[in-house]
């Protein structure tokens, strides 16, 4: 059970940064941006879509 909290928990954060590096990348077309957006992941995604 506890194998299966911690896929979820992975593969979340996973996907919150794979959106944060596309959406920074599309936004400013910076490798260092990208990498910076995907470390803060869904944070940067909430960001991008109340501010953009």
């Amino acid at each position: 059970m506890e194998l299966q909290k911690m896929n979820k928990y992975i593969g979340g954060f996973s996907l919150g940064t794979l959106v944060a590096v596309a959406l920074s990348w599309s936004a400013n077309h910076s490798i260092l941006w990208a990498i910076i957006h995907g470390f803060l992941s869904w944070f940067y995604v909430i960001y991008y879509f109340l501010f953009r």
